[in-house]
């Protein structure tokens, strides 16, 4: 299973790196980025949460 942010979609809001800080970081371009896969069930929340679905959690 892998973890993927559609950099295209991602607007840096920053719910999935508030929802999930052990996953993922909003980087220096503003964008979300994933930094662990250990946490699967929280990224498909965070998924859930994108208001622009750029998370895919497969």
């Amino acid at each position: 299973m892998a973890i993927k942010v559609d950099d295209n979609k991602c607007i840096g809001c920053g719910m999935c790196a508030s929802m999930c800080p052990n996953v993922f970081k909003i980087n220096s371009a503003g964008k979300s980025e994933v930094i662990s896969s250990d946490d699967k069930e929280c990224a498909s929340s965070a998924a859930k949460a994108c208001p622009v679905m750029a998370i895919s959690v497969d």
